[in-house]
């Protein structure tokens, strides 16, 4: 699964502005408005047949993901792509499976940067109740192997709680607002066969890392596993544009 977080079998409610956002953000994506003034309240009102309350509620929608500015005079003005807040789950869903393949690939160079040296970090500041947290949840991965959608979240558990020991509570934020992406891009991966067994035994050597208190063995450990995601992203990269 290429957009979104929840599982396959998850119904959606979205409100009324939130569905009008996404078809303009759409819009906005394929080109069809690209002289960089959006449309105005009075325009969305009359294009999709709703209230101005609901049009007003559709441009704040659209302003909070960083998509159009709202200025003096109630202007819209559609912002560069470069700047919109791609960390919102709700833009993931609107975005076509080619953009969310590139976020998936900067997710990876994201992570590579930072969590080896989390797991550095970690190395030298857990405390034995975080180490048994960690202990339990690889028991719980290995139990779910043949579970992706809980293992999932097992997996995002042990690795905030690697950030959480390394007590800096600015990387923990960076960490936790990418859990969006993160999870769309564990779903890809997941999908090979035995990639949770290989999954569980990296994650197995991580924590025999922090165990031994070693930050060097930590840092490889957290790089040799996320060495292996990128890998098996770009396989499944390969595999969909062969298709």
């Amino acid at each position: 699964m290429q957009r979104g977080q929840e599982s396959p079998d998850v119904v959606k409610v979205r409100t009324l502005p939130v569905q009008v956002a996404a078809h303009l953000t759409r819009r906005i994506v394929n080109g069809e408005i690209s002289d960089g003034r959006g449309p105005s309240e009075l325009d969305i009102a009359r294009e999709f047949g709703v209230s101005r309350v609901v049009a007003r509620e559709t441009l704040k929608v659209l302003a909070s993901l960083d998509i159009v500015d709202v200025a003096q005079g109630r202007r819209v003005v559609v912002r560069p792509p470069a700047e919109w807040d791609y960390l919102s789950p709700l833009l993931i869903e609107w975005l076509p499976a080619e953009v969310v393949g590139e976020l998936l690939q900067e997710l990876d160079q994201m992570r590579m940067l930072l969590e080896p040296e989390l797991a550095a970090m970690a190395a030298a500041l857990v405390t034995d109740e975080t180490l048994e947290r960690l202990r339990d949840e690889i028991g719980r991965m290995a139990a779910l192997e043949g579970d992706p959608n809980a293992y999932l979240e097992v997996d995002h558990e042990f690795h905030m709680e690697i950030c959480r020991a390394a007590n800096n509570r600015i990387l923990d934020r960076i960490m936790y607002s990418a859990r969006w992406l993160g999870t769309a891009s564990r779903r890809i991966t997941n999908e090979d066969s035995d990639a949770l067994c290989k999954a569980t035994a990296d994650h197995t050597e991580i924590y025999e890392a922090l165990v031994a208190r070693d930050p060097d063995r930590a840092r490889a450990a957290m790089r040799k596993h996320l060495a292996n995601n990128s890998a098996l992203l770009a396989k499944k990269g390969r595999r969909t544009k062969r298709r």
